[in-house]
């Protein structure tokens, strides 16, 4: 399943609208924020259909999971949308990223918890908006909006410390890019990010990781960017989404595909944009000069015209470390 899809759940009282675009979207958010009153009209609509009194306008089948029928929803529902919220707990185990990893389905997960087994984005985390009484009919109207915005500006002083999230090729450009007196630090993997930050508490940080991917690790850290203003965040698609975005491979082709991803990533076969990425950039650039591989970077990334037209996109970095 791929595409964008606008969902409209309603009834004479309430009414919620927004758009999904990725397999994973989360709603997080506090008690009486509508999360639990979304999940029961989803499955009370599943149940009678029109006589609930409530209309679910979608391209796309909307169903509800629980505890007990989990399994068998996900095997037997394809190109559909899934809603299930936080008292259903196997959400957060690893049982239920393998079964989801390559469903034809999307997922949308109403939950306070970080869910570490499951790749979603920061740009798919949501809370819920109510914005009164919706027109003539009395509704209270319900939208979503982004939970976690951040500033990708460096201010006055440089950063002592960068830590990028892998050890593979991302870390390999940036390290080569970075000079003394800033410490280029990879994290090896992204759950070991929170606490290399809380190691160099105090200094100019600037963490550059996968936003296509980092959503379960972006809670803490945002508070920390709340809290601490010597903290930054880099947060692009991927590093190959930068490549990608840079204009070195068929600028106008792939920058059509960049601008609506949703378009082109079948939800079966990439569990996150992130890997979707990787795959489009290998396969873009096979039997070229600028041939990819995540595991280790092509030094002609590192020749001084494609090396600035990375940094262009990364204008973050640039104004950090020069």
């Amino acid at each position: 399943m791929k595409g964008k899809y606008h969902i409209i759940i309603q009834n004479n009282k309430i009414k919620f609208e927004f758009d999904i675009k990725r397999n994973l979207t989360i709603i997080r958010g506090d008690s009486a924020t509508g999360k639990t009153t979304l999940i029961n009209m989803i499955e009370t609509y599943e149940r009678l259909g029109d006589e609930s009194g409530i209309s679910v306008s979608c391209d796309r089948k909307c169903l509800t999971l629980n505890n007990s029928n989990w399994e068998n929803v996900i095997r037997d529902n394809h190109n559909c949308i899934i809603f299930t919220d936080e008292e259903n707990k196997i959400i957060k185990s690893l049982d239920f990223a393998k079964a989801i990893k390559d469903s034809d389905n999307y997922y949308v997960l109403i939950t306070r918890e970080n869910l570490p087994y499951l790749p979603y984005s920061v740009e798919e985390v949501y809370g819920i908006h109510s914005s009164g009484r919706y027109s003539d009919l009395q509704k209270t109207y319900n939208s979503f909006y982004r939970l976690y915005t951040y500033n990708n500006v460096l201010p006055q002083a440089k950063a002592e410390i960068v830590i990028v999230e892998d050890s593979n090729s991302g870390y390999d450009f940036f390290s080569n890019v970075i000079a003394e007196p800033i410490n280029c630090i990879s994290a090896k993997g992204k759950s070991n990010i929170k606490a290399l930050v809380e190691d160099n508490y105090g200094k100019h940080i600037l963490v550059i990781a996968d936003g296509a991917a980092f959503g379960s690790e972006m809670n803490e850290l945002y508070l920390y960017t709340k809290n601490d203003p010597h903290l930054f965040l880099y947060l692009p698609e991927s590093f190959e989404w930068v490549i990608l975005s840079s204009g070195l491979i068929d600028g106008n082709r792939i920058a059509s595909i960049l601008e609506h991803t949703e378009d082109f990533v079948e939800s079966a076969e990439c569990f996150s944009w992130e890997q979707y990425y990787t795959k489009l950039l290998i396969r873009e650039t096979d039997g070229t000069y600028l041939k990819y591989s995540k595991h280790q970077l092509n030094k002609n990334f590192l020749n001084p015209k494609e090396k600035d037209a990375v940094l262009k996109v990364s204008n973050v970095i640039k104004d950090a470390i020069q």
